[in-house]
């Protein structure tokens, strides 16, 4: 598809808000054919809403949009798909085409066609031709087979897919037609690593307009060509990938800082003058200051809506040299081995993530030496002194209801003084107020960071992560790469996030279903230099 000058959007004296609280007011921007745009800011910033109004299912208080003609959206509900046939729900991704075919078919099943059914018989042939229609269904098994949704499953419909594979399902009729533009909003959720590097690679070829909204920094960089970040009610566009932005954001503040400082040090100087010969027969000269501090005005300098909580995880006591020993550990679903007899020898302060394909295993094997779960052969066995503190990837039942966030925490440890419980959730950005937020009306991001602020108060010396990334923001995933790095302990964690992954391990596990565990020591690029398979599907 030739990007053409259709294939843009442009906003214009945009506004939004939920009763008082503003999220846009009069914003004006624009996004152009052929660039790639992630839209960041904080947890609540609007980018949802955002993204809703851009695709027209939410109307805008004031202000008006000018969209591309030809969108691809990827939508979360897939539950008016269940009864349809996957291969075409992939295809109603391209609307002129679907109801180009069903047109068709309907005209086709006339006992009697008309003349006049024959003309329109012509014209629906014209734009099934134009869109592609005589491989559609080739073009969309070839987007489902890059999702990691195998060939079984594309006749059948989409309610015989698990619901990680239902979204892929969506995000694949999202990206079908080659739509002018794109909007994705969260599009790696529920994808593995391999699912991933493909979407990256399709959309570094994609040459419409992209606009996505992602909490995976490592996604962001590898494919954006700019950042709309939502600050102060308006949307700010930088060039380049998040990381980009964040160094720009940063550059900008610090020049104003620093003119500010060179400023109020002037000022300071020129009131000094004005209150010492105010009174006295210098009357001119202090004039002239006078005039020259009413020109001498400080930026205003808005707090930065990048907040980054503080991850510091800390141990009572170290544990022994030997901390985890693991003898041929096996575990089977239905007759159906999922981790095959499994041996490792896990020393203090290895920092191992667990990465591989959805269904593989990964979360089985976290759960077993965890406890959660048990083993169908094998054991586990822990170090002198090693102390576990794990967190699920289903956190539905872990924080009691009917109290606080304050509440829970202290109820949970009744030695640690009220200060330091405020002082640690003042650091995981419940600020005031939100320390006394109830526990029912905790969002997905919320729980995590609770969560989190228990396994800073436990000290163990031993932390199991599973998917511990999901609901959190950018700049909560990289305090908790950090958090991680800094540890001393050891760390067994499963995750998606290639950013944590490549800052974090030291250690590699691979589950592959039926297969042996790869247990690689080294780092993420060195594990995909040494295993070619995974290496070639990087880029």
């Amino acid at each position: 598809m030739a990007a053409g000058a259709m294939a843009s959007f442009s906003i214009n004296g945009v506004s939004k808000g939920f009763g008082p609280k503003r999220l846009f007011d009069n914003v004006n921007v624009s996004f152009s054919a052929g660039r790639r745009y992630g839209l960041t800011g904080p947890n609540g910033a609007g980018k949802s809403t955002f993204m809703k109004i851009l695709s027209g299912d939410e109307e805008q208080d004031t202000g008006d949009i000018i969209r591309p003609k030809k969108l691809g959206i990827l939508r979360q509900d897939h539950f008016q798909f269940e009864e349809v046939r996957v291969l075409d729900v992939v295809i109603m991704g391209n609307r002129a085409l679907w109801d180009a075919m069903k047109e068709k078919n309907t005209l086709l099943e006339k006992a009697d066609i008309t003349e006049d059914d024959g003309n329109r018989l012509g014209d629906l042939e014209g734009v099934i031709a134009e869109e592609d229609g005589y491989t559609a269904e080739s073009d969309a098994a070839a987007l489902l087979m890059g999702l990691g949704i195998d060939e079984q499953f594309h006749e059948g419909p989409l309610k015989n897919l698990t619901g990680g594979l239902k979204l892929r399902t969506l995000l694949a009729q999202a990206l079908f037609g080659k739509p002018e533009g794109l909007l994705l909003d969260e599009p790696t959720n529920n994808l593995d690593l391999d699912s991933i590097r493909w979407l990256e690679r399709f959309l570094h070829q994609y040459e419409g307009v992209l606009i996505t909204i992602s909490h995976d920094r490592h996604f962001l960089n590898s494919i954006c060509t700019h950042i709309a970040d939502i600050d102060y009610e308006a949307i700010i566009t930088y060039t380049g990938g998040y990381d980009d932005m964040v160094r720009q954001k940063a550059q900008v503040r610090s020049r104003v800082e620093s003119e500010n400082a060179e400023k109020q040090k002037k000022i300071s100087q020129l009131q000094d003058f004005v209150s010492r010969f105010s009174a006295g027969t210098r009357a001119s000269q202090v004039q002239s200051r006078k005039n020259q501090l009413e020109k001498l005005k400080t930026e205003d300098l808005k707090r930065s809506n990048i907040a980054r909580p503080f991850i510091k995880f800390e141990q009572k006591a170290p544990s022994g040299k030997q901390t985890l020993t693991i003898k041929e550990l096996s575990k089977s679903w239905d007759g159906e081995s999922i981790i095959p007899p499994f041996s490792a020898l896990v020393t203090k302060g290895e920092k191992i993530c667990i990465i591989g394909k959805n269904g593989v295993g990964k979360s089985t094997l976290v759960r077993l030496l965890a406890g959660v779960a048990e083993a169908d052969g094998g054991t586990i066995e822990w170090g002198h002194n090693a102390t576990v503190g794990y967190m699920p990837q289903d956190h539905h039942g872990i924080i009691k209801p009917g109290t606080t966030v304050y509440g829970w925490l202290r109820d949970l440890d009744s030695k640690m003084g009220n200060e330091e419980i405020s002082g640690l959730l003042g650091r995981m950005l419940f600020s005031g107020e939100e320390r006394m937020k109830p526990t029912d009306t905790l969002s997905g991001g919320e729980t995590v960071r609770t969560l989190l602020c228990n396994l800073m108060m436990r000290k163990d010396n031993v932390l199991i992560l599973d998917e511990p990334t999901n609901h959190l923001d950018l700049e909560s995933i990289a305090a908790l790469a950090e958090g991680l790095q800094k540890y001393e302990g050891t760390v067994i964690i499963v995750t998606h996030d290639q950013e944590l992954i490549g800052e974090v391990a030291t250690r590699i596990w691979a589950p592959r279903r039926g297969q042996e565990v790869i247990d690689f020591i080294g780092g993420f690029d060195d594990f995909l230099v040494k295993h070619p398979d995974a290496a070639a599907q990087r880029h």
